[in-house]
């Protein structure tokens, strides 16, 4: 069974906004510190600055040591970066990818690769049950806050706060639904992705490539079962999976998908190909 490291909390109970990751970004690359008087370069609230450095290393924007990643100055950078403002879905994704993964927060990896899994359908309380097998000394109170701000950044909802009003950074992506209420009337959530024929299957090779756990010759239940496999934290079904699998090898020709007397796995034939060049080049297309 995986070992976890629980963490939560960190985040000032604000999800994350879709302008956030940039001013974070452009706050680090002009060297300015995370003093008591960030919250006026930033335009925010002295609790928001908090939450925005909690959140530049939850999405890998800032390594252990507060220093830009190559992905973040990659995505983000005003002269050269992908997409600095976030209007192609893929990044979302991607970003997606890095927040699950990462496991700085560790609500994402634990619905996403376990939670969702044994409970389809569930409840803050049935998440809430499941830290506590994890770790019973957790705080029902502050893994409380986590589920909600959890909920904000995958679900929009309208709200008489302005500020918690905003869509969360990921509702475009339709992984989290609301699907009604359980007996003891409490919201009950799926996640379900709708639009996993539209990821684009650089990003799916991208996260492949991340994994340093992997060889040259990846089974498709490990890709599809693995705690950081694609297939959880993307929420693929099988035949979405092994769809985009193909769609790696036919662009790829380094790379084989083989599906033979039922043996399914990804092989690379020669050396690995970089990431970063694989992502570049869907980039520089569009």
């Amino acid at each position: 069974m995986e070992t976890i490291n629980l963490k939560f909390s960190g985040h000032e109970s604000f999800h994350c906004r879709p302008f956030w990751l940039k001013k974070g970004f452009d706050f680090v690359k002009s060297e300015q510190q995370f003093t008591d008087k960030a919250g006026i370069d930033l335009g925010v609230g002295k609790n928001m600055v908090g939450s925005i450095r909690f959140w530049l290393k939850a999405f890998d924007i800032v390594d252990d040591n507060n220093e830009l990643t190559t992905l973040a100055n990659k995505i983000f950078d005003d002269e050269n970066g992908w997409d600095p403002f976030l209007e192609d879905e893929a990044t979302l994704w991607l970003l997606h990818y890095k927040l699950s993964s990462k496991q700085f927060s560790t609500i994402y990896h634990l619905i996403f690769s376990d939670l969702r899994k044994i409970r389809p359908e569930f409840t803050k309380n049935h998440f809430l049950s499941k830290v506590k097998e994890i770790d019973a000394k957790q705080s029902d109170s502050i893994v409380a806050k986590d589920f909600s701000v959890f909920t904000r950044t995958y679900f929009a909802k309208p709200s008489k706060d302005k500020e918690e009003s905003f869509s969360g950074l990921f509702t475009d992506l339709g992984l989290l639904a609301e699907i009604g209420k359980d007996s003891q009337e409490n919201t009950l959530y799926h996640i379900n992705n709708v639009k996993q024929s539209s990821i684009p299957w650089q990003i799916i090779l991208f996260c492949i490539l991340e994994n340093d756990n992997y060889g040259n010759s990846i089974s498709f239940n490990s890709l599809f079962t693995d705690n950081k496999g694609v297939g959880n934290i993307f929420a693929f079904n099988q035949q979405e999976l092994e769809n985009k699998l193909i769609e790696v090898s036919d662009n790829e020709k380094n790379i084989i998908y083989k599906n033979d007397a039922g043996v399914k796995e990804l092989q690379f034939k020669t050396n690995k190909p970089n990431g970063l060049e694989i992502l570049n080049k869907y980039y520089n297309e569009k």
